[in-house]
């Protein structure tokens, strides 16, 4: 028993030894990183594929490393994504500055965590998610050309506030588009440009430019080519190209507009066109009809559209004008009835296209003039025949405070001393509530001139005269006054000569007044 004793309590204190030796031997297991709970996800966008697309989430660790969750969705089974972070915004491109974990096809998913970048400098939670970077996921490690994933991450994210221009057609049929400026955490801006009908084979150079299209100006900024077979462009935007830096909420405000060109060896071939920034059109316009006057059949529109800034694009588009005619443009001061200076001066309408685009901002004098000011300004448009005949005017319009509202009112004049003489008085109303009075008589003498009057109380009574027409054209038995005051000056409006008490005589000629040719009852007295 004594031998047992001695032989177990060697054997005890061999054990503990061997135990004490163990444990000075293995290190001790560190324990696995947890999560502070502090993440941020990015947005990875398809690029080959567009069914494929997903997130990159970043989830800061307690033992300051940061595990990168990379999920994306429609990926094929049994593939392997490469994947890494790049240097700058994906629009720039960049060097590769982190690896990161391989994708795999099956579950779309990947992970790693880390705590550098491949050059081995120390990189926290924080820094990466304030990096200047992006993601791009490859098809396979044997063709990292082809890209199924990619996204801006840090500074570069998109914050999801956008502003989109259009980019209309110019000297291509079918060419248009868009061009979208989207805003980046740094407060940069991502320029997508987007046109339908480009020709697979082509590269289209594109440039902001200062100033609005229709005035043109310099470039201010380029973008990298618009690719014909897709019909994009992607750029960011940080500088103008003489090194100005511009923000994205400066862009918003910017005095410019996009030209995109058929070809860096054919800039002078546009085939996309828009105003951007403060440019932009607000989508308020006015129209003003432009009736023929000299010449036959030449006719149309004046249109006035409103800008962010204020100001105003105004465009002519006139009917059956002469292809080879260069057709001078005025907004003049008055009615178009008692004429007046030149105001404004438009670009010239162009025969060939009918078309006169200008930007309004002053008037020729220099004055300020925004688009609200033309829709009450006193004036009209002449177009005119050419530069040297001034005095054929091929189109005319009242605008602004002169503007025809629609509003019109005839009274019948009959025939009264002179047999087969008789016809019309049109009052119609203008936009300040003056009147244009137009009369119609038929079977005037040509060469001839009619007085013509409006008389205080009834025909059949008789009275003084309150207001002096122009005569009467015997050739085109027509009469056109601008009414804004009676004769005596007080003012009357058009909804007060409906209610006037009188009644008009057209006469035969100064020298016989006492002749009435046509007499008709206006205002209270029409039956």
């Amino acid at each position: 028993m004594y031998y047992t004793r001695q032989i177990l309590g060697g054997l005890l204190l061999l054990f503990s030894a061997v135990l004490v030796s163990c444990d000075q031997n293995i290190d001790p297991i560190d324990p696995m990183p947890m999560p502070t709970g502090q993440t941020a996800t990015f947005q990875l966008s398809s690029v080959s594929d567009p069914s494929i697309s997903g997130t990159a989430e970043f989830v800061e660790n307690d033992d300051n490393t940061t595990t990168i969750n990379l999920r994306l969705s429609s990926t094929p089974s049994g593939g392997m994504h490469p994947a890494h972070i790049h240097f700058n915004t994906a629009a720039e491109g960049g060097d590769i500055a982190l690896t990161l974990g391989t994708v795999d096809g099956t579950t779309g998913m990947s992970s790693v965590t880390v705590n550098t970048l491949d050059d081995g400098s120390a990189i926290t939670y924080e820094q990466l998610i304030n990096f200047d970077g992006y993601i791009n996921v490859h098809l396979s490690s044997s063709d990292l050309a082809t890209l199924i994933a990619q996204g801006d991450i840090g500074e570069n994210a998109l914050t999801g506030e956008s502003k989109t221009y259009a980019l209309g057609s110019v000297d291509v049929d079918g060419i248009s588009g868009s061009a979208t400026f989207s805003q980046r955490v740094n407060g940069e801006t991502l320029a997508e440009i987007m046109l339908m009908g480009t020709p697979e084979d082509g590269m289209h150079p594109g440039h902001i430019h200062f100033n609005t299209a229709a005035e043109g100006g310099g470039i201010a900024f380029t973008f990298n080519p618009v690719v014909g077979a897709t019909g994009m462009s992607a750029t960011n935007i940080s500088t103008l190209d003489d090194g100005t830096p511009i923000t994205y909420t400066q862009l918003l405000d910017f005095d410019g507009y996009v030209n995109i060109h058929l070809s860096a060896e054919d800039l002078g071939t546009l085939v996309a066109q828009g105003d951007i920034g403060q440019n932009e059109l607000t989508g308020e316009e006015k129209v003003y009809e432009l009736g023929e006057k000299d010449v036959d059949g030449i006719s149309g529109t004046a249109t006035f559209k409103k800008r962010v800034n204020g100001e105003a694009l105004a465009m002519i588009e006139l009917m059956n004008t002469p292809e080879d005619g260069m057709h001078p443009a005025h907004i003049h001061f008055n009615t178009a009835l008692e004429g007046g200076g030149i105001a404004f001066t438009f670009t010239p309408v162009n025969g060939a296209t009918g078309v006169s685009v200008t930007n309004v901002a002053t008037l020729d004098d220099d004055s300020m003039i925004g688009y609200d000011d033309i829709l009450e300004f006193n004036g009209y448009i002449n177009v005119h025949l050419s530069a040297s005949e001034l005095g054929t005017i091929v189109a005319q319009g009242d605008i602004g405070s002169n503007e025809l509202t629609g509003e019109s009112t005839t009274y019948v004049l009959g025939e009264k001393d002179v047999v087969g003489i008789n016809g019309t008085a049109t009052f119609r109303k203008r936009a300040n509530g003056t009147t244009l009075a137009i009369l119609d008589v038929e079977n005037t003498i040509a060469g001839s001139s009619h007085p013509a009057h409006i008389h205080n109380n009834t025909a059949e009574m008789g009275g003084s005269i309150a207001f002096t027409f122009t005569p009467v054209d015997g050739t085109t038995g027509i009469s056109m006054t601008n009414i804004v005051a009676l004769d005596d000056e007080t003012a009357i409006t058009y909804e007060q000569l409906l209610e006037f008490n009188g009644y008009i005589n057209v006469h035969l000629s100064m020298a016989e007044l006492a002749t009435v040719v046509a007499q008709g009852n206006i205002g209270v007295n029409v039956n």
